[in-house]
């Protein structure tokens, strides 16, 4: 590889951009209005702009992004995670421009991103799935189903097309069943264009497990083992650690071994991740998705193997055998990771503006991957997600003592409202630190986590400051100064 566009902004873009710095390999960054001075841009060896804000003017806009790549004269497009990284039609046109798509093959992208295909694709391998029925269009299809499968209220609806907790629906008894349909049918429409539905048992007590696998294209699959990523908030992940605090050797390896096996029977190549449901009463997994990409949780694998998992992505993508076989991954420490949005932490909504002050933790056993400096503007267009912040430690204890001390003490950041309250609470919190907390936690806990917060307030800081300059114009010079 000679020089590789990163199809993307923020920190899925920078984190590609420092694997590509150590492997010395020039790096293209592109950008949208808005974006103009963002960090990735100033990363990046060279910078194309591809349009104004809206994604699909810039982010989403497959030819102008291959044509910024023909421009620079990249011979490679990474598409980090998000906007374009798992549609299998612009990894399509990038292969047929005659450049190499550092990612898994598009027809694979293609069938792991229809849930309905890839269930059955999961029963083939013999990897358990989740109960449910698809393509369902009334209620009373999913009622015949309950009955037919003894299966209860509550269940779940979800987009056949769908990712990230977009989508998705929970019923608990039929007469929501109408309306909770036309809802997820129509979100379905305007989010990927699709509105086929499928309809799944509702674990009610389930733990999110996933396993990070890589491949390359002789056929040689590795675990790189699983991580937890149960602690949610509107369905998306905000605490991933590694290994699980879940489960025992056992079902470790199980759950390991299940995970190669699908992949084995799609022929995946690069680094990819399948997700497992955990049913925390009957100890039970079950087949949830195969994400098809960089995960954003990628860090605390690396983490606790010592593997760069983007560095493996090039080396596949340039037709070179995995390095290492299955015997010769060994974890050896703990892991965790938080994700800093720019929202409220008590309502979730979106906060943008400008980072007015940003201090950083360090110290030992600490990982950034940033997508910003201070100074830096949060626009109102994309993901709010713009720090990763993670910990790592001999034990879980450990981990989490060294994450109290990166989030509760070096930390600042200003300008802009963030989950870091939140996200302190919960590592704080004894059901977390037991690791005996579901995918409700925040759900059942966010009054008890919010009463946990420790409100700074900007002005104090002023009143504190105006308070010693007047002391000092009173009493004039003191013996200490």
């Amino acid at each position: 590889m000679r020089k590789v566009l990163v199809a993307n902004r923020g920190v899925p873009a920078v984190r590609v951009m420092v694997t590509l710095r150590d492997r010395k390999i020039p790096s293209v960054a592109v950008y949208s209005a808005p974006d103009r001075l963002a960090h990735h841009v100033f990363m990046a060896d060279e910078a194309v702009y591809i349009g104004e804000a809206p994604p699909m003017e810039s982010y989403l806009n497959k030819e102008a992004i291959i044509e910024a790549a023909i421009l620079t004269g990249a011979d490679a497009i990474h598409p980090g995670w998000g906007f374009l990284a798992e549609n299998a039609d612009f990894a399509q046109m990038v292969m047929d421009a005659g450049l190499t798509w550092i990612g898994p093959p598009p027809d694979v992208i293609r069938a792991m991103g229809d849930k309905i295909k890839a269930k059955k694709i999961a029963r083939r391998a013999n990897v358990p799935v989740i109960p449910g029925v698809e393509g369902v269009r009334t209620a009373e299809e999913v009622l015949r189903w309950m009955e037919e499968e003894d299966v209860t209220f509550p269940i779940m609806i979800k987009a056949a097309a769908g990712g990230g907790g977009k989508g998705m629906t929970k019923v608990s008894s039929g007469d929501e069943l109408k309306v909770a349909l036309r809802q997820a049918a129509s979100e379905a429409k305007k989010a990927f264009g699709d509105d086929t539905l499928l309809v799944e048992k509702y674990i009610e007590r389930a733990k999110h497990i996933e396993v990070q696998v890589v491949g390359d294209r002789e056929g040689n699959i590795v675990h790189l083992h699983e991580r937890e990523c149960t602690i949610q908030r509107r369905n998306q992940k905000i605490v991933e650690e590694a290994p699980s605090p879940s489960i025992d050797e056992n079902l470790r390896e199980e759950i390991c071994f299940n995970a190669v096996r699908l992949m084995r029977e799609i022929g995946y190549y690069s680094a990819g991740t399948v997700e497992f449901v955990f049913d925390i009463d009957t100890r039970k997994f079950y087949f949830l998705e195969v994400n098809t990409r960089l995960q954003v949780e990628h860090g605390v694998t690396e983490l606790i193997t010592g593997l760069d998992i983007v560095g493996i992505m090039l080396d596949v993508a340039m037709g070179r055998p995995l390095a290492f076989k299955q015997p010769e991954v060994h974890p050896n420490r703990w892991a965790i990771e938080v994700r800093l949005n720019a929202e409220d932490p008590k309502t979730f909504s979106p906060s943008f503006g400008r980072i007015t002050r940003l201090q950083l933790p360090h110290g030992p056993n600490v990982r950034l991957s940033l997508g910003v400096n201070e100074g830096d503007e949060i626009p109102p267009y994309y993901d709010s997600l713009f720090m990763l912040l993670m910990s790592a430690g001999t034990s879980r204890l450990d981990a989490i003592r060294v994450m109290d001390r990166a989030l509760g003490r070096a930390l600042r950041i200003e300008g802009i409202k963030t989950l870091q309250p939140l996200l302190l609470s919960i590592i704080r919190h004894p059901v977390f630190i037991e690791g005996t907390f579901s995918t409700t936690f925040i759900d059942e806990h966010m009054p008890e986590l919010v009463s946990m917060f420790k409100e700074r307030d900007p002005d104090e800081e002023v009143l504190k400051i105006g308070r010693y300059v007047a002391e000092i114009s009173a009493l004039g010079p003191q013996d200490w100064m």
